[in-house]
């Protein structure tokens, strides 16, 4: 894309996922510059997933935000964890169904504004900010994407836009509920030119039927002067559903016990914090 070689090393660990309750020892691990690794022996050493490596449709990622394209998001099938998807910034959705023997895209619906119109509804176009996926129910996957909130009630083979979301359906970060496919949780920010949110109030938004409605959720978060951006990995859920927690790039961390009613701020002073996840 730069027209130049560039550097294939290892420049970040984007995620990490555990295979699954069927494979004890497995460890999943996207990077920039776009690469997947699979580890079986709890994190000791690494094997390369080649064949998304030298798909002929990596020649057509591209790098979103960063200088390199990255995979940044992992699912693995509950119901097999030979079954994994991972979405790329920017390559779109992939999925494979053999362990990483091979991989086909997935997709289809999401629309990018960033590229010419006749390449705007490609799967691998997609600038995918946040792929997640109900363990309840498989077949339900969210995406918190460049241009909006989207949803796919077919393992991630299409995706419908939810629109009218307010403040904003822009962001990075979402989850969904461990048991209700129906219910997730997103930060919204303002688009592209100006990262903060929007009129300097920090707000989570949340669904409980699919889309159709969203509740702001404040209470507790900072609603004047917010420069807070809550990262893609940055939002957080427990196994009960009940408990959220969000960090961002201002070192804030807020904790909440009643599904984003209500917050408490644990700290401002931490660096910028890139993850947040319930042990």
């Amino acid at each position: 894309m730069l027209g130049r070689p560039l550097d294939r090393s290892t420049a970040r660990i984007w995620a990490l996922e555990s295979g699954g309750l069927d494979q004890p020892g497995v460890i999943w691990c996207g990077t920039l510059p776009g690469g997947l690794f699979r580890s079986t022996d709890h994190g000791q050493s690494w094997e390369m997933m080649r064949a998304l490596w030298d798909h002929p449709k990596r020649k057509q990622w591209s790098a979103g935000g960063a200088d390199l394209p990255g995979l940044h998001s992992i699912c693995i099938d509950p119901r097999s964890s030979q079954r994994v998807w991972v979405a790329v910034s920017t390559g779109g959705i992939w999925f494979t169904e053999d362990g990483g023997a091979s991989w086909t895209q997935r997709g289809n619906g999401m629309r990018a504004e960033y590229v010419p119109p006749e390449m705007a509804h490609d799967p691998v176009a997609q600038d995918v900010h946040r792929l997640v996926q109900c363990p309840a129910a498989p077949q339900r996957m969210w995406v918190q994407h460049h241009n909006g909130i989207f949803v796919s009630s077919d393992e991630g083979r299409t995706f419908k836009e939810i629109t009218g979301v307010e403040p904003s359906s822009f962001g990075f970060a979402v989850v969904v509920h461990p048991r209700e496919p129906d219910t997730a949780w997103f930060v919204p920010e303002i688009k592209d030119e100006k990262r903060t949110p929007q009129e300097g109030k920090l707000v989570v938004t949340r669904t409980r039927d699919g889309g159709k409605t969203f509740d702001i959720l404040a209470n507790g978060l900072p609603q004047w002067h917010a420069y807070d951006v809550v990262y893609r990995h940055a939002l957080g859920l427990d196994d009960t559903g009940d408990k959220v927690a969000l960090g961002s790039t201002t070192g804030g961390l807020w904790v909440s016990e009643d599904q984003g009613e209500n917050w408490a701020c644990v700290t401002h002073t931490l660096p910028p914090v890139y993850a947040v996840r319930f042990a």
